[in-house]
């Protein structure tokens, strides 16, 4: 009993450290758990209490979503940076005084103490041993709930007019803008333009300006002789465990040349290519109707006029090796500063303005596998004394990211305008304190393999329904094999699980890669109808839709938890597996909230 106490305990107070961190930033936390908390505190839990993040709403009939006439005015405030985190003062004087507005930001020494209790936490006997057999039991309990009610939900599906997983929605929650494509588009796209803009100047090399003619012959290339196999960007054997060879798969034909031409922003036709690209992706998901995507562009911290020319990489140490930035904290600036000044003059930069309406939120991309040797600690230095060429450590990243979200999400709020959410890499490779970190910090994440290494944060992921998008096709290549993907676990156990295809250019060979890793994932861990519905329902909340396309996609009251949240017309999701996952949220919880009783 007391071991059971002691877990309960932590448990209970880990829960209350990421509704802090969800409601400082404007992010989601699950209403079931919330109210589950206000009963062990013995508070009444209020509806308005509960805090969601603010998405664009989509155009209005003949309405232009990137019309400039009616921006907000300016507020007259001053931005600044101070310590790695953007300060908003009324005026000049009070950013020399430091005075700044209340903007309430998190605490750097409480953040680094809740992270050392949650450290402390997922490693201690009790706890871990307690999550792992609620864990088996969630497990156990799935596969007695399917031998009992299998049929039961295969008949609510099949009276279930018009709706099949077909023509339900999904979304694709992770997928990089610069691989939206297949390797059969990009061939395509680059034969074609090569007939079109052969005589058009398209490159600068080595200083002198040349066409696209002359830029394929100074690489021995004719675009008429390339195949999908000479342009080898498909991700194969030789990137497992190799995230260098991987992100050299980027170059068409190891060009570094074709990947400026075709799939950067930043070059000698101002992304144009790449613009057409993307267009032509969209139009594809157009044409199949019930598919979604959520693309995520880079943005480097190289410069602050970035943002102008267009995910967050984390790859300080290349940028400083090259001497493009003198320290952490300028990277952090070029990223941060230029939202922060728009948000308060929409009209000094009109088009930053408009696109950030468009804007959901922020990601941190890069090889988590690589080691920074830095623990993130009181001790650590401020970003603007980080002058090394060494890369901070993932917590480090994580934590000056989310803190410059908060308080831009504060400031965006008061302003009536969307707000963004923060939605890391997290738990591909690497130690498990990169989930424990965004744990605290991320509305969702991508990847969270290694949470089958931890039983206690996996458990604690689960409590707090953190939504998860998994992309088996693409770990296979680089990290776990596919028949080992813990993506039917989790399914099985109640975590909010997504399908997503990452880098289509990388790892599918179809014109809906979507349906591609759908498919796959059928077949390897035989899903059933209803767990197809359920993951594709799970993409669509955990995705950046507005509050209108939700009601659109998911019914009136999707907003509510358990079954009178779901409306099977529009999901196929059979009500008994949604009281199924309900009631199974509900026990976990009450067994926390009677541990505590027992005190």
């Amino acid at each position: 009993m007391d071991d059971f106490e002691l877990s309960c305990r932590g448990l209970y107070r880990a829960l209350t450290i990421r509704e802090k961190y969800m409601r400082l930033a404007f992010q989601r936390f699950p209403r079931t758990a919330s109210q589950y908390l206000r009963e062990i505190e013995g508070e009444t839990f209020k509806p308005e209490d509960q805090v969601q993040p603010v998405f664009t709403s989509p155009p209005k009939n003949g309405e232009d979503p990137f019309d400039t006439k009616d921006l907000p005015k300016n507020l007259g405030y001053v931005a600044r940076m101070k310590d790695g985190l953007i300060y908003v003062y009324n005026d000049a004087a009070a950013a020399d005084k430091h005075q700044p507005k209340d903007l309430p930001c998190p605490d750097y020494t409480t953040f680094i103490d809740d992270m050392n209790f949650l450290i402390a936490l997922i490693a201690q006997g009790p706890t871990k041993t307690y999550s792992h057999r609620r864990l088996k039991f969630l497990s156990s309990k799935f596969n007695v709930h399917e031998m009992l009610n299998e049929m039961e939900e295969m008949k609510e599906l099949k009276m279930n007019p018009h709706r099949d997983f077909y023509n339900c929605r999904k979304v694709d929650t992770h997928i990089h803008a610069a691989a939206c494509m297949n390797q059969k588009h990009l061939l395509r796209f680059i034969k074609k333009s090569y007939r079109v803009d052969a005589d058009r100047v398209v490159h600068n090399l080595k200083g002198r300006e040349v066409t696209m003619k002359e830029l394929f012959e100074s690489l021995n290339l004719h675009p008429y002789d390339l195949t999908v196999d000479s342009l080898d960007v498909h991700a194969g054997r030789q990137t497992f465990q190799r995230f260098d060879k991987f992100n050299a798969k980027y170059n068409p034909v190891g060009a570094s040349e074709l990947r400026d031409l075709y799939l950067k922003t930043e070059n000698h036709i101002n992304g144009e290519y790449f613009a057409t690209i993307i267009k032509e992706v969209a139009s594809d998901l157009e044409d199949a109707k019930y598919q979604y995507a959520e693309p995520r562009l880079s943005i480097y911290g190289c410069n602050p006029n970035e943002w102008n020319k267009l995910s967050i990489p984390r790859i300080y140490d290349v940028f400083r090796g090259r001497n493009f930035v003198p320290h952490f904290g300028k990277m952090l600036e070029n990223i941060f500063l230029p939202v922060f000044q728009a948000t308060i003059d929409p009209q000094s930069n009109p088009e930053l303005s408009i696109f950030l309406k468009h804007v959901t939120g922020f990601d941190s991309v890069d090889d988590e596998s690589k080691h920074s040797g830095h623990m993130f600690s009181t001790k650590s230095p401020k970003p603007e004394e980080w002058d090394i060429a060494k890369n901070p450590s993932y917590t480090y990243y994580i934590y000056y990211m989310y803190a410059n979200i908060a308080v831009l999400n504060q400031l965006r709020r008061q302003r009536g305008m969307n707000t963004f959410t923060f939605r890391p890499h997290c738990g591909e490779a690497g130690a498990v304190t990169h989930l424990l970190a965004a744990f605290m910090t991320a509305d969702n994440i991508s990847h969270g393999l290694n949470l089958k290494k931890s039983p206690v944060l996996q458990y604690l992921y689960f409590l707090t329904q953190i939504p998860i998008a998994m992309s088996p096709l693409s770990n296979n290549s680089l990290f776990l094999e596919y028949a080992k993907n813990p993506l039917l676990e989790f399914h099985q156990k109640g975590l909010v699980v997504s399908l997503s295809t990452d880098d289509p250019m990388q790892f599918h060979y179809t014109k809906e890669p979507l349906m591609e890793e759908y498919a796959i994932a059928a077949q390897v861990f035989k899903l059933s109808t209803c767990d197809m519905c359920e993951i594709s329902r799970n993409s669509v909340l955990q995705s950046a839709m507005s509050h209108e396309e939700k009601l659109h996609c998911l019914g009136q009251d999707y907003l509510k938890e358990g079954p009178e949240g779901n409306d099977i017309r529009k999901t196929n999701v059979a009500q008994i597996r949604m009281a199924y996952r309900y009631e199974t949220l509900c026990y976990e919880l009450n067994l926390i909230k009677e541990g505590l009783k027992a005190e």
